[in-house]
């Protein structure tokens, strides 16, 4: 299927984007990709010798030993210090260099002549310091390959570096005085070595007592200055601005609104570009927008941009020069066939099949027939139990019913975390979402029981003027089971009254795998790959989604994930599964209260937590 596409003139830059065409510039001007990563992968090397000669006393030796002998102690335990310390950051800033980081640069050029000149002072050592200088040189002749804006800063990484460094730091210094043990006096056994790294981390004498004085102080000053580094990166971590909070502003959210009125049909994802814990990007014209989020260094967009399909080129120009700007890796999750092919084409990107996303028909389902016989019996057996529906429009809902469903949901949730990205609009009940479909169960409490009557509940949003998207599915968990066929069929028969004929249920990873690995004739490897989706299903709902939707015979569209080379995929899917809350690195939420207001709006306040 192919699109026919314009390119869309170029009027001024709109807000946001000044200075990414010089970007642009510098990065077609500049054809060395490869240059970032060797040099990052320089330093790194660099920094494990620096440490390795610091840490290790028969690494350092060289012909004129002797004379540096006759230099003061301080001057050469310093220089060893320092040598140490300029390693490990070159360690830790190599990642960074490879990534192109602007930020990363700067240090390592500083870094790069100190650990030279401390190398000549210590030890007279000429090899690694002209190694040294030969990669400074590089650097300062191609710096403009290393262009890229520093990325969202959190202060979480405070205290990951403050674990990390701590434990790398005690390892050290476990390196540092067990490789001196011929200056020791007595038998120091592995507590007291370890007593003594602690101590001398914090800048205090420990247990093990030496016989040379010069040693001793090289010591000390040797785990004093891991200590300070650790203290000092951590500082640095902690006392930087917080990262901006992803947002999509008032300005921006009317916009996407305007192009949702007007194209919103294209794609039953569009709506979910109204998170607003996304940000958003507006191609030239404004006539299309793409709505993302980074996430550890990804630049994460789901479904196709909105807006018209002629003007998608130009956002997707904007995005792509964003993400090189800031050095991100471009993702796309879950867009359409049509949106893969445009992504592929205007930004040299490929794709791959993530699954099917089940629509159904409202026109033409009906419960008769064998293939609906289950669902049909199902639905009969838990409507005999009790048990309706109420199908309705958000803005049919009284304020009061609003909070009483949102907090329902947040019960049923299951989970400290709110879950969802591409397929979550993350709130209930807002005044700009009154068009939403809100599906309700309830039943009666039985005679000498108390409770509230509501047991589950759906929420759609919509998918242009004839069409709603599944958006949450939530029920009480000691509820009969059948409850969420129950919802979906009342929804389907009940809202052709409402003007809609397209219904989309849950997205079904891999579901062609899984479909033809369980067919007659299937090879092994198919037969392998679907015994693994089927395994991988006992922790993420893969089988059983698509099961569930297969049960109202839906037709399926293919969606795709789109990235830039295959040795990226790794990184997209953790970023991916971040995006999703399936993995979370923060600290978790406490208490209900605060998990209630994930999908209600506090009174007054536009906006809301991420939600699933």
């Amino acid at each position: 299927m192919s699109v026919p596409v314009s390119v869309e003139p170029s009027p001024e830059q709109p807000r946001r984007r000044r200075g990414l065409q010089t970007l642009r510039t510098q990065a077609a001007a500049v054809p060395r990709a490869w240059l970032p990563r060797a040099v990052g992968y320089a330093c790194l090397l660099i920094g494990l010798v620096d440490i390795a000669s610091a840490v290790f006393p028969k690494l350092r030796h060289s012909k004129m030993h002797t004379f540096t002998g006759q230099l003061p102690g301080g001057t050469t335990s310093l220089a060893a210090v320092g040598t140490m310390m300029v390693g490990l950051l070159l360690v830790l800033l190599a990642h960074a260099l490879r990534r192109r980081k602007r930020r990363a640069w700067r240090a390592v050029c500083v870094l790069l002549p100190v650990g030279a000149a401390l190398h000549i002072v210590r030890w007279h050592q000429v090899g690694p310091a002209v190694v040294s200088l030969a990669v400074f040189v590089v650097m300062l002749v191609h710096q403009r390959e290393f262009y890229a804006k520093a990325d969202p800063r959190t202060r979480w990484r405070a205290l990951v570096n403050l674990i990390v460094m701590g434990a790398v730091s005690v390892l050290l210094g476990l390196l540092i005085v067990s490789t001196r043990t011929k200056y020791e006096i007595g038998y120091p056994a592995l507590p007291e070595r370890l007593q003594h790294v602690v101590y001398g981390l914090f800048g205090f004498e420990g247990p093990i007592r030496y016989n040379n004085v010069r040693m001793s102080d090289l010591v000390a000053y040797l785990l004093g200055g891991l200590g300070l580094l650790t203290a000092f990166t951590t500082a640095y971590l902690a006392l930087r601005p917080g990262k901006p909070k992803p947002e999509l502003t008032p300005e921006d959210e009317e916009k996407v609104r305007e192009l949702l009125t007007r194209h919103g049909e294209r794609d039953s994802l569009g709506y979910f570009a109204l998170r607003r814990d996304k940000s958003v990007l507006f191609s030239p014209t404004g006539k299309a927008a793409i709505s993302y989020r980074v996430v550890s260094g990804v630049m994460l967009a789901s479904g196709d941009p909105v807006g018209d399909v002629e003007a998608w080129p130009g956002a997707i120009k904007v995005f792509m020069a964003e993400a090189r700007e800031h050095a991100w890796v471009p993702a796309v999750m879950g867009c359409s066939e049509v949106g893969g092919e445009v992504w592929t084409r205007e930004a040299d990107l490929d794709a791959l099949e993530l699954g099917d996303e089940a629509i159904v028909d409202t026109a033409t389902f009906s419960l008769s027939g064998r293939a609906m016989r289950n669902v049909r019996q199902m639905v009969k057996r838990i409507e005999r139990n009790g048990y309706s529906c109420q199908v309705r429009r958000v803005s049919d809902l009284t304020p009061e019913e609003k909070h009483r469903i949102a907090d329902a949901a947040a019960r049923w949730r299951g989970t400290d975390t709110e879950r969802g990205f591409s397929m979550a609009l993350g709130r209930f009940g807002d005044p700009l979402d009154d068009d939403c479909v809100v599906v309700t169960a309830h039943k009666a409490p039985e005679e000498g029981e108390s409770g509230d009557d509501l047991k589950a509940v759906l929420h759609f949003v919509p998918w242009g003027p004839d069409g709603i998207s599944l958006e949450l599915m939530r029920r009480d968990r000691a509820a009969d089971p059948g409850l969420n066929e129950l919802l979906i069929v009342a929804a389907l028969q009940a809202v052709p009254a409402m003007g809609v004929r397209r219904v989309s249920l849950n997205f079904a990873m891999f579901r062609s795998a899984l479909a033809r690995g369980e067919r007659i004739g299937a090879g092994p490897v198919l037969r392998a790959w679907r015994g693994l989706l089927v395994f991988l299903s006992r922790w993420f709902q893969i089988e059983s989604l698509y099961k569930f939707n297969a049960k109202f015979q839906p037709e399926w569209e293919p969606r795709f994930l789109v990235f830039p080379n295959t040795r990226d995929l790794p990184r997209i899917g953790f970023a991916a599964m971040q995006a999703e809350a399936f993995i979370t690195l923060g600290m978790p939420r406490f208490g209900r209260r605060r998990q209630r207001e994930g999908l209600m709006p506090t009174p007054g306040a536009r906006d809301v937590t991420e939600a699933a």
